[in-house]
């Protein structure tokens, strides 16, 4: 069966939403990598310190199944990045006590937009919206 994790794109400040991240879930980078870590191009010109400290590709193992990844973009060489609200991060936990920890930590800073409560479906759910205009939904199944 194949997997499917979620990949994140930043203008910049990718390191500091990754080391959030890994703030909020613990564990450490399986994968951390600079532009400036590439090797020279051909007719490609130097990039500037700024872009060399700019991150490649992260990825944070965030359960055995699951790794959130992200990269910064590169100035000129892709399409703007505007936050969309056409998609959430969804984590489902084992417990109240993990969807309060985990959202706490992870909505720091941003916007809770439904607090974390107990829904008619049966489930401890909230939602919000990181510092970094990302968002995030956590569920936790009560027991029935």
């Amino acid at each position: 069966m194949a997997t499917v994790n979620v990949y994140l794109t930043f203008e910049g400040d990718c390191e500091a939403a990754f080391n959030f991240y890994r703030s909020a879930f613990g564990g450490g980078f399986k994968d951390f990598n600079r532009f400036g870590e590439m090797p020279p191009q051909e007719g490609m010109p130097t990039p500037s310190e700024e872009i060399k400290n700019r991150i490649m590709h992260v990825s944070l193992p965030i359960s055995a199944e699951t790794i959130l990844m992200g990269s910064d973009t590169m100035p000129g060489m892709s399409p703007n990045i505007t936050v969309g609200n056409n998609f959430s991060i969804s984590l489902g936990v084992n417990s109240k006590e993990e969807a309060d920890k985990l959202c706490d930590s992870l909505s720091a800073g941003g916007k809770v937009t439904m607090p974390l409560e107990v829904t008619f479906w049966g489930a401890y759910f909230g939602m919000w919206t990181d510092k970094f205009g990302i968002n995030w939904m956590v569920n936790y199944d009560l027991p029935k």
